[in-house]
């Protein structure tokens, strides 16, 4: 496993990050017993995986508390998350500072590393800001939560313009954002005041749907080759994106796009979500890799820096 300080925290976190929601939620979804996904857990920490990323929303905290049980509280940095807004309704101070005591139950700790503020849109930014966050901040003074972040929320916000504006206000200690090989924003609105201001980056998006289910690149592409924002050239292959494996390049498109994230700077946990033992390694493997040759990176940049809204989709739900 490979290390590297999160922001100015003084956390030393893998370049990996164990996210425990996304279409898995650590197998759950495909009817993993508690007891096996715990035992996932707990290879990925034995892997080096010393961040675990999970939510109140993602019915997984009780399985990381019992993972955790496994090694010294100091040894593993978990952080979770709790929604602001649900069901069209803001959550009251007291609701979010409960969600916050119930994880705490949930994973059987006294406190987490990262505490975020979940999906975070341009409508609700200024009350995570002004209303939430001092009252988190009260928390963190309690022992509670030892940094405080928020997540962006990629297909509410393609443009990312709560990233613009988180730029300008200094509470933020950890943002988790959208980033991938046809969605390279980050690169422009995030990265450079993260790395300024030494704020921890957590990056998700950087496996989706577009790279993982059959046929769904090649579909995109068709509609952006339609839409006139890619050549014709990249609608009309079987696989619009080969060009990136070759001898010495990657090994898949999805070994592409871990490798493509890892190795952009200002990023600092990779995350990705796994049901099996051996995905888990596959993902590992691809996330430890050599940076991808400069002439793939430059093309992709060239191809794709200028979109923004592709890629963006919900988790799919994965039952195998």
């Amino acid at each position: 496993m490979e290390y590297t300080n999160f922001g100015k925290t003084g956390m030393c976190v893998s370049v990996a990050g164990l996210g425990c929601g996304g279409g898995s939620r650590l197998g759950k979804n495909r009817g993993m017993s508690k007891a096996e996904s715990v035992a996932l857990v707990r290879t990925a920490m034995d892997l080096g995986v010393n961040y675990l990323d999970t939510a109140n929303s993602y019915t997984t905290e009780d399985i990381v508390g019992e993972a955790i049980k496994a090694v010294p509280r100091d040894h593993i940095f978990v952080g979770t998350k709790s929604l602001i807004r649900k069901d069209g309704r803001m959550l009251s101070v007291a609701e979010v500072v409960a969600s916050l005591d119930n994880s705490l139950r949930e994973l059987d700790t006294d406190y987490v590393d990262v505490f975020q503020f979940h999906a975070i849109t341009p409508e609700t930014y200024d009350d995570a800001l002004n209303v939430y966050a001092p009252a988190l901040l009260k928390e963190k003074e309690k022992g509670k939560l030892r940094f405080l972040g928020f997540t962006e929320s990629p297909p509410n916000d393609a443009n990312q313009e709560v990233l613009k504006r988180a730029a300008n206000d200094d509470v933020w200690e950890a943002i988790m954002l959208g980033f991938h090989m046809m969605h390279q924003n980050a690169r422009h609105n995030a990265f450079p005041y993260t790395q300024e201001k030494g704020i921890g980056t957590l990056l998700m998006f950087v496996v989706r749907s577009i790279f993982s289910i059959e046929g769904r690149l090649q579909s995109d592409m068709k509609e952006l080759a339609a839409e006139g924002k890619v050549p014709q050239w990249l609608a009309d292959r079987e696989n619009p994106l080969d060009f990136l494996i070759h001898d010495g390049g990657a090994a898949s498109v999805i070994d592409a796009a871990y490798r493509y994230a890892r190795h952009e700077p200002g990023a600092d946990i990779i995350l990705f979500g796994t049901g099996s033992v051996e995905h888990l390694k596959t993902n590992l493997a691809s996330i430890l890799a050599p940076p991808l040759p400069k002439q793939d990176t430059d093309r992709l940049e060239e191809l794709f820096g200028h979109l923004y809204g592709v890629g963006l989709d919900v988790p799919v739900k994965r039952t195998a």
